[in-house]
């Protein structure tokens, strides 16, 4: 922590907890100390907020900024006593921007110059005046239903007529409703309108028991739940001083990388069967449908359920079964190799992929762009190598695979280049798993008191954050998680625009956003 001085404002008290710099700011001053962490090109990871009326008279709003390559988080925060308002990071650091309208829909904050308080998350039948992350919202409350009328942007202008589609689609597909202004069949202004999957989540990690807390994180975003239940476990072990064995952080690396694969090759094949090419999908679908039965075969869930506990984990990877993994690896690989061929030797596979929904460089940064979105655009940007945790920086994993173009041939591309990496990943690490237990036994872990955590992983659609605190009893009182679908769902209105209606379902499938994972 000693190369931090250079990002702290000067004379201000700070107080470390494990790879965290806490500090506090006056309410004036938490704009211009902000802006200037982002200048310094640290990222904006998090914003978010607590009620603690009832213990110290008011609340208390963190912004999560990260050092990458240093592991550590700069985190200054403001206390409101007496008061609801703060000032808006909006105007002048855009990844602020849904941050603070969910502090404002959730807590009633209000950040003074935000350009659009327009609720999020929440409809509009919920009143304006309940608060359900206030400590008085009894998470049981049946409240009033309101009508009012959700206000969409307008583009006025002769020709220009809106399209509605969603919120319920084709398919398994999550609910999210989509609005088009178009003139004829270009896409002048694309506006989504989420939270028809919102389940209480933060509300109902305050009052579960740990254990219970741990199988909700897995819930966050189903597809996602070894990567969510990860960060839970970090964040919860760097709280209670818990060191899982090194065996442990090895098997975190494979089920992780398991769970990229699966989701990364099932992507690949849906974009190309969203331009017709069934050869691809069809074979996409095959090899993740391999990939779900090697880990239903490992761990007994196909999506990675129940590995991961405070601690380490609970399923081990014996001698045979380490055997059998590397070698249906290689042949999924292989068959992988063979499939991109074809694809890549498809003049209509990629007259459809290249060009469309291109997103700006300048927009994803602006936008704090996570995963495969900001890799699509030379960012780089992934926690494994940023902030790296369980085994990769031993595995000796430092390579962020990258495109320049920004299109929907260049995430294609990344996630293709991704597969490969993880591949080789699993097989580094199979052949370096070391010998040991595979999780720490905890009696009544104790955590630290007024101490809070970060718990950080790159999940297959990007950076994944679990922001948990502790009361003075060493209680758990908040924990915030927030997948990278929250940041990354503007993205999608930003690059509609210019493409025509029938390309944006795979525009759409290039992002592959998670609904749950944004509605919480």
């Amino acid at each position: 922590m000693e190369n931090i001085q250079h990002y702290l404002p000067k004379n201000v008290k700070v107080e470390i907890i494990n790879n965290i710099a806490l500090f506090e700011v006056s309410v004036s001053d938490i704009k211009k100390i902000a802006i200037g962490l982002r200048a310094k090109n640290l990222q904006l990871n998090l914003i978010t907020a607590a009620d603690e009326r009832e213990t110290k008279g008011g609340f208390k709003i963190w912004y999560v900024f990260g050092i990458p390559k240093q592991n550590i988080f700069i985190v200054p925060f403001i206390r409101l006593q007496n008061t609801t308002k703060f000032p808006s990071l909006t105007p002048t650091m855009h990844s602020a921007c849904n941050f603070e309208k969910k502090i404002h829909t959730f807590f009633g904050l209000t950040p003074i110059g935000h350009p659009d308080l327009r609720p999020i998350i929440l409809h509009e039948n919920w009143p304006a005046n309940v608060f359900p992350l206030r400590k008085d919202f009894d998470w049981q409350a049946k409240v009033k239903a309101t009508h009012e009328s959700y206000q969409f942007q307008k583009v006025e202008g002769e020709g220009i007529y809106e399209i509605p589609v969603g919120p319920i689609h084709a398919g398994i597909i999550e609910p999210g409703h989509f609005r088009f202004s178009v003139a004829g069949e270009e896409i002048i202004l694309l506006e989504a309108k989420l939270g028809f999957v919102h389940k209480g989540s933060e509300k109902l990690f305050e009052i579960l028991t740990l254990s219970d807390k741990l199988h909700l994180s897995e819930k966050i975003s189903g597809d996602s739940s070894f990567s969510h239940s990860l960060a839970f476990c970090q964040a919860v072990e760097q709280l209670g001083d818990v060191v899982p064995p090194k065996r442990a952080l090895y098997l975190r690396v494979i089920y992780a990388e398991l769970e990229r694969l699966a989701n990364h090759i099932g992507d690949i094949g849906a974009i190309m069967i969203d331009t017709g090419f069934n050869f691809g999908g069809s074979q996409g679908a095959r090899l993740k449908e391999m990939i779900m039965q090697i880990n239903e075969r490992l761990s007994r869930s196909r999506f990675l359920r129940h590995i991961n506990t405070i601690g380490g984990v609970t399923k081990d990877i014996f001698v045979k079964e380490v055997e059998l993994l590397s070698f249906d690896l290689k042949k999924i690989q292989k068959d992988f190799s063979e499939i991109i061929a074809v694809a890549e030797n498809s003049t209509s596979l990629l007259n459809r992929l290249k060009g469309t929904g291109i997103l700006l460089p300048k927009i994803a940064e602006d936008y704090g762009a996570l995963g495969v979105a900001a890799k699509a655009v030379a960012i780089l940007n992934d926690a494994r190598v940023n902030f790296p945790y369980a085994a990769y920086s031993e595995l000796g994993f430092n390579t962020i695979e990258t495109e320049m173009d920004g299109d929907v041939y260049a995430r294609f591309r990344v996630r293709i280049k991704e597969v490969y990496a993880s591949i080789e990943l699993i097989q580094n690490a199979l052949i370096k798993l070391p010998n040991g237990p595979i999780y720490t036994p905890i009696n009544n872990i104790l955590f630290r008191k007024n101490a809070l955590s970060v718990g950080i992983v790159e999940g297959w659609r990007g950076q994944i954050i679990y922001f948990i605190t502790t009361d003075a009893m060493g209680n758990i009182s908040r924990v915030a998680p927030c997948d990278p679908s929250f940041l990354n769902w503007p993205l999608v209105g930003e690059v509609g625009p210019s493409n025509v209606v029938p390309d944006f379902p795979l525009i759409n499938k290039s992002f592959n956003l998670s609904y749950s994972g944004n509605d919480l």
